[in-house]
């Protein structure tokens, strides 16, 4: 027997070994954010469920900071042996490697487990706004190059983004006016100090229906489920706009392929709950789960139409 058939054969039958053997401790979910908002709801909701699931020991490990960079590196650089989870999306996958110096690199050092959902952004204006709908808004916005302004949760995040896409599908130009956090826009946009908002259905929902702001599209290619009367950009006269956040747990690069397996399956065991996939529903995701693979070409191909907008935009990095 040649010695690559041997140390062939040696592989697998480490990585069978280890997951066979696998879980010998608890298992630490990292949320690099703080307690509330999306990325902690998918967190607890998965770590919960994978617990029940499996009798398995999950710690919830909140890491806040640098706009979710930090506990994504604190992922990066734990031991790839399976222990270590981390909520990763849109803005601390694909967007803040682009924008900002981080210490972990996307698709080096962290690798696709599961996808848990996608969500739009919903397009926001004022309960006493003028416009009744995204064609009036987009035609005044026309009418007024620069003159319409809007709110996002900072440059560079998945809010700014979704308006940089729209203004490039649509020929419009509006002023952005970033925050440090989307709480505060939502804020200035019920007390009139902007024209419009951008926000995530989960983040807006609450909003829409006690009738304080008016969503007047989403920005995904099919209607979304929490707000099934709120109009698509595409079907509003611009086919093949489509755009999501993702939301999915990730794992350090090195860890062993059977245990990312073993953790896809039961995530996606998981998420064909009936009642995780309404809770998920209800939060505005649509739920599709997809293998390790197919999560990591969504990945790439995220990133790439992002570095596309960018560089579009004239965005530069490290901006504050």
């Amino acid at each position: 027997m040649s010695r690559w058939l041997i140390s062939i054969g040696l592989m697998l039958a480490s990585c069978l070994a280890a997951a066979q053997g696998y879980p010998e401790h608890p298992i630490r979910m990292i949320v690099p954010s703080t307690p509330g908002g999306g990325t902690d709801f998918v967190g607890r909701l998965m770590a919960s469920r994978l617990q029940t699931l499996n009798s398995w020991t999950l710690i919830v490990d909140n890491r806040p900071g640098a706009g979710t960079a930090l506990g994504m590196a604190e992922a990066a650089r734990a031991p790839g042996k399976g222990y270590d989870l981390v909520v990763g999306q849109s803005d601390n996958i694909t967007l803040a490697p682009l924008l900002t110096k981080v210490t972990y690199n996307p698709v080096k050092d962290v690798i696709p487990v599961a996808l848990v959902g996608r969500v739009p952004i919903v397009l926001l204006v004022n309960e006493n706004a003028r416009w009744k709908n995204i064609r009036e808004f987009l035609d005044d916005a026309k009418s007024r190059p620069g003159a319409i302004n809007y709110g996002s949760s900072g440059i560079g995040g998945s809010v700014h983004m979704g308006f940089e896409m729209l203004q490039q599908a649509t020929g419009v130009k509006l002023h952005h006016i970033p925050y440090k956090g989307g709480p505060q826009a939502m804020v200035d946009l019920m007390g009139g100090q902007l024209d419009m908002a951008g926000a995530s259905v989960t983040a807006a929902t609450t909003l829409i229906k006690s009738g304080k702001l008016r969503a007047l599209a989403v920005t995904s290619g099919a209607r979304n489920a929490a707000l099934p009367d709120v109009p698509t950009v595409a079907e509003s006269g611009y086919p093949g706009f489509d755009l999501d956040i993702y939301y999915g747990i990730f794992a350090p690069s090195n860890t062993p392929a059977s245990i990312v397996a073993r953790l896809n399956n039961d995530f996606n065991r998981i998420l064909a709950q009936d009642e995780v996939k309404s809770s998920l529903q209800a939060q505005g995701f649509f739920v599709d789960p997809l293998s390790p693979g197919d999560f990591s070409s969504l990945v790439r191909a995220d990133i790439k139409k992002s570095k596309d907008v960018i560089a579009a935009a004239h965005i530069k990095v490290d901006q504050d």
